[in-house]
């Protein structure tokens, strides 16, 4: 029987531990008792007090006995031990330690192997310093240790099996480098026969600082092997109980085996907090508070912002940072200092490649605003361009490399991206692995590559709205005359001013009532959305905007366009409520064109605004945000449902921090370029606040809603699209399907039966926290499922993993591809069209290149736009995609692997199908005129960088 926690013994390493150099350890020199792991290596002592001492001086000290370094730095011996009995006093309540006693026939040694990864250096020079501290603990005794945890307990006590302290020697051998590189130890543990398996395991990090516990496995003596795959950052636990990790064996909490049950509660406490102070960078507490720190009042009164989250402005909740209030509004909270990162749980930071690879590109992409700005700047006040030629101007020559200045060329370098590692800053920076480009021009976008007059068709115009870069508003109509649902008292009539007149001219003969019974009338609405704000934007005066709403028409050849635009703003009249314009597609080479063309980027700039802050940030960003927390606070890693959801999180809380700190707060890049300026988050809280259920962000209900497809059971995937060639819902449902299967497989393994589901504590909890908490503001909006069935189950995963990664994906990685070219996406529209017999139709008339450019985005402002979704439209160098998992060893189970690895060959046959699609020339809408296939919902992409496909796993970038 093992025996009960014990005094603290002196330990030796183990003969065959090897580091990652390859070389044997050296012989250890025991230390006192109490301090840290109780060893050193000869090597550290010669190190530390005399690098002339031969290294047969260096003797091992008697038990008990002072060794002459001791002598020293006694104070610091008595410290040391002194805290560290006090630490090791708190297992007493829950451990039993099991120390080597009695025969060597009643033990067995586990042979384990831990791999971890220092921090890089070459974006943080003070890790230089908490190296030399590193190897000073070290030689001070101070280890990084770990403990075995048995999933078992002892009968006696009561209280769970945990093994001696190893620690790992050698670490001095390793260093910080300027490149992840993994370092492996082995380390043996040497418990009784009857230890039962490991479960779990205790690590101890005795440095000054972190390290990434990349992943530990041990050897049983059938062979077998266990897997812990932490991916973590372990933080100096010198005085505090360790880290906890688990196996990747998976329990629902009532078949969590004995030894694990109480560790299994303890880490969820641990992630919870309790909700009081300020969070810091290194803790890993995950808890809820509302968007209240966009606005800066302490800075500028201008920058004060309304709360978002509440009963006024309801909206998604993000983490809880605790930061003070601000002095000027106490709703707020304070945004700290200027180049201070928000805080984010330690874990959900972006792992040293992606952080090293969005450095680069945010460096690189800024660098190629820098010509853009300083040319407005030597201009006139408003920066605009000259004509189309000077925005041309911006991007580099198609097929131009990438080229560095001879003396930041390294010799004889030959940079091949599809054989790189992922390397560093420095690399990413010099040679990207994107598409081809300059120092100081933007690549080109896939919108003009191949005709740089195309996106100007009515055609392309029309085909974007389902395979552009916000595909999920068009719906189809069904009643005529499309009417408003906005008060009447307060907006005017309700009645759209779009007439049958100006419609049917474009109708192939066939009158309103014979198209909307034949569902081949659509509309592009954001007149109930935008009107409410139009007069406050347009009082900013940065720029002219209207409620728009566009109304087109699917041809016999089953391609869309364009018949009408109505144009509103709030009328300034008294006794009128607002003033609505119509335009129609005019004949050719008429300045009329020109109008159509304005009437056009008015909505394509609407568009804009609402696909980032609504289609983008709200559906995506912020919404996943409430699960990523409830998940963490209520799902242990060891349930089946966290770690089947874990890879939708990746990057995901670090990126939104980022947006809250530069993209979406006041004065942000989001305020200054886009027309509706401080308005623009406001509005997407109504927007929550009116249209956000959860049963809808799944792609069969949102495409039901939209009345784009409806219920059909002998359909390919139960549902009967309205327009066939809709390559954004096509290839959507094949995603989806995969994905619902999958989940399906997944859960099925470890839920037999409804009441299963409805007898799980801990998912549960979850479910209730995301609803009432997380997503609290809409806790009693119609659309919740009840998690009481596999089905449902499997519903709500399905959805979440939609949301993290196939939506997000649609709305994102293809910005730069169709709005990186300005004119056809832009963020601002500062003129309003001109009416006939005025001065500025006048300016329309003598030179419509010149008014069209000054009606849209400055330089200034679209170099900025552009130089962010450049950012925000490139993949990493280490994304993982649909199908992959790059944690090594996640599951030891070959039912789960299995059920992964059929989703893997799944997204294969996706693949292969998707480019068949684009390869179908009868598809129109898959590449239209500007010969752009629909790539979006490819799952992979072959390469990282600005390529315009592939579906990470989750929100992350």
């Amino acid at each position: 029987m093992a025996a009960p926690l014990g005094p603290s013994k002196v330990g030796v390493a183990p003969i065959d531990q090897v580091a990652s150099n390859g070389s044997a350890p050296t012989p250890t020199v025991q230390v006192p008792p109490g301090v840290n792991g109780g060893f050193l290596t000869r090597h550290d002592v010669i190190n530390l007090f005399s690098r002339e001492v031969p290294l047969a001086t260096a003797k091992p000290v008697a038990e008990g006995a002072a060794p002459p370094w001791a002598l020293k730095s006694n104070t610091l011996v008595k410290t040391v031990a002194s805290d560290v009995r006090e630490a090791t006093n708190k297992f007493e309540n829950l451990f039993s330690k099991i120390l080597p006693h009695g025969a060597d026939d009643d033990y067995v040694t586990l042979k384990a192997s831990i791999t971890i990864q220092k921090k890089l250096l070459v974006l943080d020079v003070t890790d230089l310093i908490a190296d030399s501290g590193d190897d000073l603990a070290e030689v001070l005794g101070q280890h990084v240790s770990v403990q075995l945890v048995s999933t078992q307990i002892d009968p006696k006590t009561k209280k769970v099996y945990v093994s001696e302290d190893v620690p790992i020697l050698n670490w001095v051998t390793t260093r910080d480098m300027i490149v992840p590189v993994n370092f492996k130890f082995g380390l043996d543990f040497k418990v009784p026969k009857d230890f039962g398996t490991p479960g779990a395991i205790i690590v101890k990090n005795r440095h000054i600082h972190e390290f990434l516990l990349v992943s530990f496995s041990i050897q049983m003596p059938n062979n077998a092997v266990i897997n812990f795959p932490a991916d973590s950052w372990v933080y100096s636990t010198n005085f505090k109980n360790g880290r906890i990790f688990f196996s990747n064996e998976l329990y629902l909490p009532q078949e969590t085996p004995e030894g694990l049950v109480a560790l299994r509660q303890q880490e969820l406490e641990n992630l919870r907090g309790n909700g009081s102070g300020e969070r810091n960078y290194h803790d890993r507490i995950y808890d809820y508070a509302t968007y209240n720190d966009l606005g800066d009042p302490d800075l500028n009164e201008g920058l004060k912002r309304p709360v978002l989250g509440g009963s006024e402005l309801p909206y998604p909740r993000r983490v809880r940072t605790g930061r003070p209030p601000t002095k000027k509004d106490p709703k707020s909270e304070s945004r700290g200092q200027l180049l201070a990162f928000f805080y984010i749980p330690r874990d959900e930071k972006f792992d040293q490649v992606k952080f090293s690879d969005f450095a680069a590109d945010t460096v690189r992409s800024g660098q190629h605003a820098i010509l853009p700005v300083l040319r407005g700047a030597v201009r006139d006040q408003d920066q605009d361009f000259n004509d189309f030629a000077d925005i041309k101007s911006l991007y580099a020559e198609k097929g131009t490399p990438m080229t560095l200045p001879s003396n930041l060329t390294p010799k004889g370098a030959q940079i091949d991206p599809a054989t790189q590692n992922p390397l560093t800053f420095i690399h990413e920076y010099a040679f990207p692995s994107g598409p081809d480009t300059t120092l100081f021009t933007f690549p080109l976008p896939k919108v003009i590559a191949a005709d740089d007059k195309a996106w100007s068709t009515d055609v392309e115009f029309a085909r974007q709205m389902l395979s552009g870069i916000n595909p999920l508003v068009i719906k189809l109509l069904e009643e005529f005359p499309i009417k408003s649902t906005l008060d009447p008292a307060e907006f005017g009539d309700p009645l759209s001013a779009i007439t049958a007149k100006d419609l049917e001219k474009g109708l192939e003969g066939l009158t309103v009532e014979q198209a909307l019974a034949q569902k081949r009338l659509f509309v592009q609405d954001y007149h109930d959305i935008f009107l409410p704000y139009i007069g406050r934007i347009n009082a900013q005066k940065k720029g002219s905007m209207y409620a728009t709403r566009t109304v087109l028409f699917l041809t016999s050849e089953k391609i869309l366009t364009p018949l009408a635009i109505e144009l509103t703003v709030p009328s300034s009249s008294a006794g009128s409520k607002k003033k609505s314009r119509v335009f129609t597609p005019p004949a050719a080479d008429s300045i009329e064109q020109w109008v159509w063309k304005l009437a056009k980027a008015h909505v394509a700039s609407v568009d804009m605004s609402y696909h980032e802050v609504v289609s983008h940030f709200l559906r995506t960003h912020a919404a996943m945000e409430p699960f990523i927390i409830a998940t963490n606070r209520q799902l242990s890693v060891l349930h089946p449902v966290n770690q089947v959801l874990a890879p939708h999180y990746k990057n995901t809380m670090d990126i939104n921090a980022a947006a809250r700190k530069v993209l979406i707060n006041a004065g942000g890049i989001i305020e200054l370029n886009f027309t509706p300026g401080k308005y623009t988050m406001e509005m997407s809280a109504v927007v929550y606040k009116n249209d956000w259920r959860f049963d809808e962000q799944s792609l069969p209900e949102d495409l039901i809603k939209r009345k784009m497809a409806v219920r059909d059971p002998s359909a390919k995937h139960g549902l009967k699209l309205v327009i066939e060639d809709y390559p954004y819902a096509v290839d959507g449902l094949e995603l989806w399907a995969a994905m619902k299967e999958y989940m399906a497989d997944h859960v099925k393994i470890f839920y037999k039966s409804d009441k299963a589901v409805q007898d799980d504590t801990e998912l549960q909890t979850w479910w209730t926290e995301v609803r009432t908490v997380g997503h609290g503001d809409k806790k009693d909006s119609p659309g919740w499922p009840t998690l009481d069935s596999i089905e449902n189950l499997v519903y709500i995963l399905t959805t979440i993993a939609w949301v993290a990664s196939c939506h997000h994906a649609a709305v994102n990685f293809g910005q730069y591809a169709y709005a990186g070219y300005m004119p056809n996406h832009p963020s601002m529209t500062r003129r309003f069209i001109p009416e006939p017999g005025t001065t500025e139709w006048e300016q329309l008339q003598k030179d419509p290149e010149r008014f069209f450019l000054d009606s849209i985005s400055n330089e200034t402002q679209a170099a900025s736009v552009m130089s962010t979704i450049e950012i925000l439209s490139t993949h990493a160098l280490d994304e993982e995609y649909l199908g992959q998992r790059q944690t090594p060893n996640w599951s030891n189970d070959e039912r789960v692997l299995s059920a992964f690895a059929k989703f893997t060959d799944k997204m294969t046959d996706i693949t292969q199908l998707i480019h068949a699609r684009n390869a179908d020339k009868s598809l129109k809408n898959r590449t239209g005129p500007v010969k752009m296939p629909y790539e979006l919902l490819l799952p992979k992409s072959d390469t990282p960088g600005l390529t315009g496909k592939g579906v990470p796993n989750s929100v992350s970038i």
